[in-house]
C-alpha cells in the first residue's frame, strides 16, 4: 500500500506549487491564530485555487468556536477538517465535511479507546504531546505505542523529517504521514529540496514496509 502524504502549514503560493509538483496528496492550512503558520480565510482560499484535482485541502482548527469554523468553511473549499484541540466528537461532525481528530500521545493514553470515542472520524492523526503546544512540536513520540490494528486509519505526525520518515513507515505502517516543520527553512516557509527529500523518504519506507 502507498503511504499518503500531507504537508501542513502552508502560507505561500510557491510552497503549495512545490508540494504539488513533488506529489503530495494533501495540503494543510492552519486556522489557529496562535500558530506562526496561521492563515486567514482569504489567504487560504487563494492557496486552494492552486490545487489540481485529487490534491485535498485540509483545514486545521484548535478549539475554535462553531461560528469561527463556519466562517472558514463558507469561504474556503476544504475537503477535510482537522481538529487539533479537545473537541468532543459531536462538535467535529456538524459542518458537512469529513474530519480527522488529532490525538496527542500523552502518557497513559488509551489509543484504542480514543478510536472508539471518535469513531465518526475519517482517521486519527497521532502527534507528540506537549503540555502547552497543540501541535508543531518538532518532536517524535514512541512509535511502539501505536497498536498494530485500530478501528480507524492512522495519520502519523510528530517530528517527521526526510531522514526518519522511512523508518516511521516501516514501524507504524500508517495510512498517511503528516509533516510541517520537517520540510521548512523557517516557520511557515517550506523548502522545496526538503519536500522532495521527504517524498523520497516516504517511497523508501513504502518499498520495505511489508518486509518481515
Amino acid at each position: 500500500m502507498r503511504t499518503r502524504v500531507k504537508i501542513c502549514g502552508f502560507t505561500r503560493a510557491e510552497d503549495v506549487d512545490a508540494a504539488v509538483a513533488a506529489g503530495v496528496d494533501a495540503v494543510g492550512l492552519v486556522f489557529h491564530p496562535a500558530s506562526p503558520r496561521a492563515v486567514t480565510a482569504e489567504q487560504a482560499a487563494s492557496l486552494c485555487e492552486r490545487l489540481p484535482p485529487f490534491v485535498a485541502a485540509v483545514g486545521l482548527f484548535v478549539d475554535a468556536t462553531e461560528s469561527q469554523i463556519r466562517a472558514v468553511v463558507d469561504r474556503v473549499p476544504l475537503d477535510l477538517l482537522q481538529f487539533h484541540g479537545d473537541e468532543p466528537p459531536g462538535d467535529c461532525g456538524r459542518f458537512g465535511r469529513r474530519w480527522i481528530k488529532a490525538i496527542r500521545m500523552r502518557p497513559g493514553l488509551d489509543l484504542v479507546a480514543q478510536a472508539r470515542t471518535y469513531r465518526g472520524a475519517a482517521g486519527l492523526l497521532l502527534d507528540a504531546f506537549d503540555p502547552v503546544l497543540a501541535g508543531g512540536t518538532g518532536r517524535t513520540f514512541d512509535w511502539g505505542r501505536v497498536p498494530p490494528r485500530l478501528e480507524l486509519p492512522i495519520v502519523l505526525a510528530g517530528g517527521l523529517r526526510p531522514d526518519n520518515v522511512a523508518e516511521a513507515i516501516r514501524r507504524v505502517r500508517p495510512f498517511a504521514v503528516d509533516v510541517s516543520g520537517g520540510v521548512e527553512s523557517a516557520k511557515g516557509i517550506k523548502d522545496p529540496v526538503k519536500i522532495s527529500a521527504f517524498l523520497n523518504g516516504v517511497r523508501d519506507g513504502d518499498s520495505t514496509r511489508d518486509l518481515p
